[in-house]
């Protein structure tokens, strides 16, 4: 799993920060968290193709989040992209999906498909699960999790020594099929370890602090939560409905997760060291994102 941070300012670009925009490559795919102005020059200089992203998901309709979407639909038309594009977003995307559509002059021949959300599971497949669940901020807001489904160790020795042959049986026997060996039954518990769990991910868009999003952070992996004000100007956070960096941490103690990354910076600050000196006062594994900043995990 690789994250990689498009933008990470707020509602204002700066020179060194874009608008919001996150790519998530992980199970064979490239997902994108978010679609401020800009995003698809930072797909450009990050070596992302716009054509390999084939759902985008957007926490709330402010234009620092989405007014790069049209300009990224109608780049894939260009490109002559076929396959459909899904995106999942809170209500209201498929009147912005209208929107697009009669944005200037152009010509797409692929499915653009709305989903609008609700709280709880959005997609499951073998590989993951993704979720969703609503938090405070002046708009309607969705903050996401990407949970990895982790399979259990597979014995090999073990399955040898029960008579299964090295192959395509391990393969069987791994994905959660029993198997005849002989006059035997052999059962997948009996060749495969504990219970193991896969990374968690955690991206808040645009809120202020909230109960919602620790339960919903609980033992992530790795929480990105925005960050647009220092402390001091917590009252300006709070009546903007914004986190400062404190805030933040303090969600990442309390959900016990074990790495926090800061985003939604505000232009206001040039001195970042001072947000993340904030937060590492409250809980020491903090960073503070900067563009084209690769994780993997």
């Amino acid at each position: 799993m690789e994250l990689i941070f498009l933008g990470t300012s707020s509602a204002v670009p700066s020179k060194h920060r874009n608008h919001a925009s996150i790519a998530l490559k992980a199970f064979g795919e490239v997902m994108m968290f978010d679609c401020g102005e800009g995003t698809q020059r930072q797909l450009a200089n990050a070596k992302i193709s716009p054509m390999k992203i084939d759902k985008v998901f957007l926490s709330h309709l402010h234009g620092d989040h989405i007014l790069g979407l049209p300009g990224l639909i109608q780049s894939m038309g260009f490109r002559g992209r076929v396959e459909p594009l899904h995106i999942y977003g809170p209500k209201g995307i498929s009147r912005l999906n209208e929107i697009i559509s009669q944005f200037g002059y152009f010509t797409i021949n692929f499915p653009i498909e709305i989903h609008e959300l609700v709280e709880g599971k959005i997609l499951e497949s073998d590989d993951y699960i993704i979720e969703c669940v609503k938090t405070k901020h002046n708009v309607y807001n969705l903050s996401y999790s990407v949970y990895e489904k982790k399979k259990p160790r597979f014995l090999k020795e073990k399955a040898i020594e029960l008579g299964v042959k090295p192959g395509p049986d391990f393969g069987k026997l791994h994905d959660g099929f029993e198997l005849k060996v002989g006059e035997k039954i052999i059962s997948p518990e009996q060749v495969l370890g504990k219970k193991r769990h896969g990374h968690k991910i955690v991206y808040s868009g645009d809120t202020k602090p909230c109960k919602a999003m620790i339960e919903f952070a609980k033992e992530a992996t790795v929480l990105i939560h925005e960050s647009t004000y220092k402390t001091e100007d917590e009252i300006k956070a709070t009546n903007n409905f914004h986190s400062t960096s404190k805030q933040a941490a303090k969600i990442a103690k309390e959900a016990n997760v074990k790495k926090l990354i800061l985003t939604h910076i505000s232009t206001r600050y040039t001195n970042i060291d001072d947000l993340k000196k904030e937060a590492i006062e409250v809980f020491e594994n903090s960073k503070v994102a900067y563009d084209f900043m690769n994780l993997k995990l």
